[in-house]
Protein backbone atom coordinates (compact mmCIF):
# COMPACT_ATOMS: atom_id res chain seq x y z
CA UNK A 1 0.00 0.00 0.00
CA UNK A 2 1.45 3.15 -1.16
CA UNK A 3 1.08 6.08 1.74
CA UNK A 4 -0.10 9.58 0.33
CA UNK A 5 2.25 12.47 -0.41
CA UNK A 6 1.76 14.86 2.68
CA UNK A 7 -0.92 17.83 1.78
CA UNK A 8 -0.87 21.20 3.28
CA UNK A 9 -3.45 20.37 5.70
CA UNK A 10 -1.76 16.89 6.78
CA UNK A 11 -2.89 17.58 10.39
CA UNK A 12 -0.75 14.72 11.78
CA UNK A 13 2.89 15.96 10.14
CA UNK A 14 2.06 19.62 12.38
CA UNK A 15 1.25 17.60 15.07
CA UNK A 16 5.20 15.73 14.62
CA UNK A 17 6.69 19.54 13.72
CA UNK A 18 4.80 20.63 17.23
CA UNK A 19 6.44 17.54 19.20
CA UNK A 20 9.63 17.71 17.88
CA UNK A 21 9.30 21.64 18.50
CA UNK A 22 8.58 20.83 22.30
CA UNK A 23 10.78 18.46 22.73
CA UNK A 24 13.61 20.54 21.63
CA UNK A 25 12.78 23.28 23.79
CA UNK A 26 12.47 20.51 26.52
CA UNK A 27 16.34 19.37 26.00
CA UNK A 28 17.38 22.91 26.42
CA UNK A 29 14.52 23.19 29.58
CA UNK A 30 16.49 20.36 30.84
CA UNK A 31 19.63 21.00 30.76
CA UNK A 32 18.86 24.78 32.23
CA UNK A 33 17.29 22.73 35.28
CA UNK A 34 20.00 20.35 34.95
CA UNK A 35 22.36 22.36 35.54
CA UNK A 36 20.85 24.73 38.52
CA UNK A 37 20.17 20.48 40.43
CA UNK A 38 23.77 20.55 40.23
CA UNK A 39 24.65 24.39 41.83
CA UNK A 40 21.99 22.97 44.22
CA UNK A 41 24.00 19.31 44.76
CA UNK A 42 27.38 21.44 45.28
CA UNK A 43 25.92 23.96 47.84
CA UNK A 44 24.15 20.87 49.95
CA UNK A 45 27.15 18.97 49.56
CA UNK A 46 29.03 22.27 51.16
CA UNK A 47 26.48 22.15 54.08
CA UNK A 48 24.02 25.20 53.27
CA UNK A 49 20.80 24.06 54.79
CA UNK A 50 17.70 22.87 52.28
CA UNK A 51 15.69 26.23 53.96
CA UNK A 52 18.34 28.47 52.54
CA UNK A 53 18.78 26.72 49.36
CA UNK A 54 15.12 26.83 48.89
CA UNK A 55 13.94 30.20 49.75
CA UNK A 56 17.37 31.68 47.39
CA UNK A 57 16.51 29.57 44.11
CA UNK A 58 15.20 31.44 41.40
CA UNK A 59 12.26 30.58 39.86
CA UNK A 60 10.70 28.44 38.25
CA UNK A 61 12.36 26.05 40.72
CA UNK A 62 13.90 22.85 39.36
CA UNK A 63 11.04 21.07 39.95
CA UNK A 64 8.62 23.44 38.96
CA UNK A 65 11.00 23.32 35.15
CA UNK A 66 10.50 19.57 35.17
CA UNK A 67 6.84 19.56 35.75
CA UNK A 68 6.26 21.98 33.08
CA UNK A 69 8.76 19.78 30.79
CA UNK A 70 6.38 16.49 31.33
CA UNK A 71 3.54 18.45 31.38
CA UNK A 72 4.01 19.52 28.09
CA UNK A 73 5.61 16.81 26.44
CA UNK A 74 2.45 14.87 27.55
CA UNK A 75 0.42 17.46 25.47
CA UNK A 76 2.31 17.34 22.43
CA UNK A 77 2.77 13.86 22.57
CA UNK A 78 -0.71 13.37 23.00
CA UNK A 79 -1.68 15.04 20.31
CA UNK A 80 0.88 13.33 17.85
CA UNK A 81 -0.97 10.22 18.67
CA UNK A 82 -4.26 11.00 18.36
CA UNK A 83 -3.62 12.79 15.11
CA UNK A 84 -1.15 9.74 14.05
CA UNK A 85 -3.95 7.33 14.64
CA UNK A 86 -6.01 9.41 12.71
CA UNK A 87 -3.70 9.62 9.41
CA UNK A 88 -3.64 5.56 9.72
CA UNK A 89 -6.79 5.45 9.63
CA UNK A 90 -7.42 7.41 6.57
CA UNK A 91 -4.96 5.56 4.55
CA UNK A 92 -7.28 2.32 5.82
CA UNK A 93 -5.34 1.12 8.11
CA UNK A 94 -7.95 -1.38 10.51
CA UNK A 95 -7.89 -0.28 14.05
CA UNK A 96 -7.09 -3.69 15.06
CA UNK A 97 -3.88 -3.05 13.49
CA UNK A 98 -2.91 0.79 14.78
CA UNK A 99 -3.58 -0.58 18.20
CA UNK A 100 -1.17 -3.62 17.61
CA UNK A 101 1.61 -0.68 15.98
CA UNK A 102 0.48 1.33 18.95
CA UNK A 103 1.06 -1.39 21.69
CA UNK A 104 -2.60 -0.77 23.28
CA UNK A 105 -5.91 -2.37 22.69
CA UNK A 106 -8.37 -1.22 20.46
CA UNK A 107 -10.73 0.03 22.70
CA UNK A 108 -8.18 2.59 23.18
CA UNK A 109 -7.88 3.74 19.76
CA UNK A 110 -11.30 4.15 19.02
CA UNK A 111 -11.42 6.68 22.13
CA UNK A 112 -8.30 8.41 20.66
CA UNK A 113 -9.82 8.47 16.84
CA UNK A 114 -13.06 9.54 19.13
CA UNK A 115 -11.46 12.42 20.63
CA UNK A 116 -10.05 13.45 17.50
CA UNK A 117 -13.29 13.45 15.61
CA UNK A 118 -12.63 10.46 13.23
CA UNK A 119 -14.85 7.55 14.92
CA UNK A 120 -14.30 4.15 13.62
CA UNK A 121 -16.17 4.75 10.94
CA UNK A 122 -14.89 7.61 9.92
Amino acid sequence: MSAPRPSGDDTALDALEELVRRIDESVDELARARARAEALLAARRAGRPWLELVTEESRPLVVESISTVLSCLATAGSQWRREEAAALQREQVSINRIAALFGVTRQRISALLKENGAGPGS
